[in-house]
C-alpha cells in the first residue's frame, strides 16, 4: 500500500520518529485523560449523573479549544516549541495528578473541572506546536504525506488510549483517578521524549523571535485578522455554506452523543460497569464509522461532487437516525453510531476539501480557526440543548424527532444551493 511505504520512508528520519514519539504519547495521555472524565462525570457510582453534568464536561474537553486556538500561534512563535512540549505535558502531567487527588477527596465539582480545564486548555499549544515543528524535521518534498500521516497517527493514539482507559477501568481499578494518574504517567513520558530533541531543532529561530511586534499587538492583530476572515467567508459562499451545514451536523452528533451517554448509564443496564462496556462499544463502532468515511469519501465526493456528498450524508442521517433511534434499544443505537459516524466525518471531509479549495491562501488559516471554534462550540451547544431536552433515562422523542430534521434541511439545502 502506498500510505505503508510513505510511512516507511518518513520513519527513516531520526527528528521525525522523536517529534512523533511526542505526539503519539501526547494524544495518547489525551484519550486517557478525556475518557477518565467522561466516565468519573457519567458513572461513578457515588454520583448521580445528569446531562447538565455531561454538558459541563464536555465544555470542559472542548471550549479551551475554541477560545484559545485562534490566539496560540502568537505565543507559539515567541517560545522554543521543544520547550513547550517539555513543560506543557510537564505541567498536564501534575495538574492531571491534581485532578485525580480531587476525585479522591469529594471536594466541589466546580474545583474538579476548573482543575481540568486547566489540563485541555495546555493541550491546544501542544498540538498547534506538534503541527508548526513538523516543516523542522520533514523536507518541502514529505510535508504533505507528513502532515496527513502524522495527525492521523495521533488520532490513532489518541482512541487507542481511549480504549485503554475504558480497559483498566473496567478491569477492577479502584477508582477513575487511577485512570486519570495513568494519562498522568503519559504526560510524563511525552515530557521525556521531547528531551530526545535538540533545544533550537523545532525553531522559532531566535533572530525571528526578536523582530515579532509586541505581544499586546500581536494579539489584537490577531482579533483583526480573525474578523477580516470572516468578512472574507463571507464573500466565499461555497465555503460559507458548507461551513454552516457542518456546523449542524456535528451540534447533531453531539445531542445524540449526550443521548446514548445517558441510555448506557440509566436505561440500558443496571450496573456502572455495564454501561461503560456499552459505551466503549459504541464509541468504537462510531469510530469504525469514522474509518469507513475515509474509505468511501474521496471516490463518493467524485461522483456527487463535495456539496453532493454532504447533502447525501444528511439525507442518509435524517432517514436512518429515527429508524434506528426511536426505539432506544441498544442494538439499533450501535448500527446508527456506525452511521452517524460515517455520515458526519464524511461531510467533514467533504467540507475540509471546500474550504481548502474556496479560500485563498492567504486567509486559510484564520478560516481553519473559525472552523475549529464552530466545530466545538456547536457540540457544546448540543450538549447544553439536550441539557434541557433530555429527562434522566435519556429516552426523548422529541429530540430524536428534532435531529432528525435538521438533518433534513442541511439534506434539503445543499441539494438545493450546493456548494456553488
Amino acid at each position: 500500500m502506498a500510505v505503508v511505504g510513505d510511512l516507511r520512508v518518513l520513519l527513516r528520519l531520526r527528528d521525525f520518529r522523536r517529534l512523533l514519539a511526542v505526539r503519539l504519547l501526547s494524544q495518547g495521555a489525551d484519550g486517557v485523560y478525556q475518557v477518565a472524565l467522561a466516565t468519573y462525570v457519567v458513572f461513578s457510582p457515588e454520583k448521580q449523573a445528569s446531562p447538565g453534568a455531561i454538558a459541563s464536561a464536555m465544555a470542559v474537553l472542548l471550549l479551551p479549544y475554541s477560545l484559545i486556538g485562534p490566539f496560540a500561534g502568537v505565543l507559539l512563535d515567541r517560545w522554543q516549541r521543544r520547550q513547550v512540549f517539555l513543560h506543557g505535558n510537564l505541567l498536564r502531567a501534575v495538574l492531571a495528578s491534581l485532578t485525580a487527588v480531587l476525585m479522591l477527596s469529594g471536594v466541589p465539582d466546580w474545583l474538579f473541572y476548573v482543575s481540568a480545564l486547566c489540563v485541555t486548555a495546555v493541550n491546544r499549544f501542544v498540538l498547534a506546536g506538534l503541527s508548526a515543528a513538523l516543516p523542522r524535521v520533514v523536507d518541502a518534498d514529505r510535508l504533505v504525506i507528513a502532515n496527513s500521516l502524522s495527525p492521523t497517527a495521533g488520532t490513532l493514539a489518541a482512541t487507542v488510549g481511549g480504549g485503554l482507559a475504558f480497559v483498566v477501568r473496567l478491569s477492577g481499578a479502584d477508582s477513575d483517578a487511577a485512570v486519570v494518574l495513568l494519562g498522568s504517567a503519559l504526560y510524563l513520558c511525552a515530557a521525556l521524549a521531547s528531551l530526545r530533541m535538540a533545544r533550537e531543532l523545532l525553531g522559532p529561530d531566535p533572530d525571528l523571535i526578536g523582530s515579532r511586534p509586541r505581544l499586546g499587538e500581536a494579539l489584537t492583530g490577531t482579533a483583526r485578522g480573525l474578523v477580516a476572515g470572516v468578512r472574507h467567508l463571507a464573500r466565499r459562499p461555497a465555503a460559507a455554506r458548507a461551513l454552516a451545514a457542518m456546523t449542524v451536523l456535528r451540534f447533531c452528533y453531539g445531542a445524540l452523543t449526550v443521548m446514548v451517554l445517558m441510555l448506557c448509564r440509566y436505561a440500558w443496564t443496571s450496573s456502572e460497569s455495564d454501561g461503560l462496556a456499552l459505551l466503549g462499544l459504541a464509541v468504537g463502532i462510531s469510530g469504525a464509522g469514522f474509518f469507513a468515511a475515509a474509505v468511501v469519501t474521496p471516490s463518493a465526493v467524485g461522483r456527487f461532487g463535495a456539496g453532493g456528498w454532504i447533502a447525501v450524508c444528511a439525507a442518509a442521517a435524517a432517514v436512518l437516525e429515527p429508524a434506528l433511534a426511536l426505539s432506544f434499544a441498544p442494538a439499533p443505537l450501535l448500527v446508527a453510531a456506525f452511521v452517524l459516524g460515517l455520515t458526519t466525518q464524511g461531510a467533514k471531509i467533504a467540507t475540509d476539501t471546500v474550504v481548502q479549495s474556496a479560500v485563498d491562501d492567504g486567509f486559510r488559516g484564520r478560516i481553519f480557526s473559525l472552523y475549529d471554534v464552530l466545530f466545538n462550540v456547536a457540540f457544546v451547544a448540543a450538549a447544553a440543548v439536550a441539557a434541557l431536552i433530555l429527562p434522566s433515562d435519556g429516552r426523548s422523542v422529541p429530540l430524536v424527532v428534532t435531529v432528525a430534521l435538521l438533518y433534513a434541511a442541511i439534506a434539503a439545502a445543499m441539494a438545493r444551493f450546493g456548494v456553488q
